[in-house]
């Protein structure tokens, strides 16, 4: 682990792990994820597993200011840490924040804040989230998208964005794990 994935994971250990234990939990387990892409990566590994154990951050209650957690997670980055643009890109555009942004009426800004399109690596932060259950545990992405729905309940915002998202996150999964068995 390199010094930017150092600081990234004891920055959310200490905003997530007393209040949302369930959400370190899971938080650690899309590090594990991103690690296990190191192979594929080169020297972009570290920032990936920088933005694993950064992309929740945002739902840590002394951080919510919108309730938008791609959003207040790489504002904090940005603002209180003056974290590198691309690692606060990943964290406000991680698993098709922009479809859920809409749904939430911060588009806008969003894409002002944080660029309209999302950064390089955003696949593999996808499958990192995307196979990754809230309690640590690696599941299919289908698993996963079907977990968050039931959480959610019908006629929730989150899983209008899953529905509108799932085929961009299964997509983004499946087109990494055929890169990682490339290089296997």
């Amino acid at each position: 682990m390199n010094n930017t994935a150092k600081w990234a994971r004891e920055l959310a250990r200490d905003h997530l792990e007393a209040p949302l234990p369930r959400r370190w939990a899971h938080t650690q387990g899309v590090a594990q994820q991103a690690r296990s892409l190191a192979p594929i990566l080169g020297e972009s590994a570290d920032l990936l597993e920088a933005a694993a154990w950064l992309h929740d951050i945002g739902y840590a209650p002394d951080l919510v200011v919108t309730g938008f957690h791609p959003l207040d997670g790489a504002r904090y980055l940005r603002d209180a840490h003056h974290a590198d643009d691309h690692l606060c890109r990943l964290v406000a555009h991680h698993s098709c924040a922009m479809i859920e942004a809409r749904e939430r009426g911060l588009a806008d800004e969003l894409a002002e804040e944080f660029g309209a399109t999302p950064p390089d690596l955003t696949k593999a932060l996808i499958y990192c989230d995307m196979t990754t259950s809230p309690d640590g545990e690696h599941l299919p992405v289908e698993e996963r998208l079907a977990e968050i729905l039931s959480r959610y309940g019908d006629g929730h915002l989150v899983s209008r964005w899953i529905a509108q998202s799932s085929p961009s996150l299964i997509d983004a999964v499946h087109h990494v794990r055929e890169e990682l068995n490339l290089h296997l």
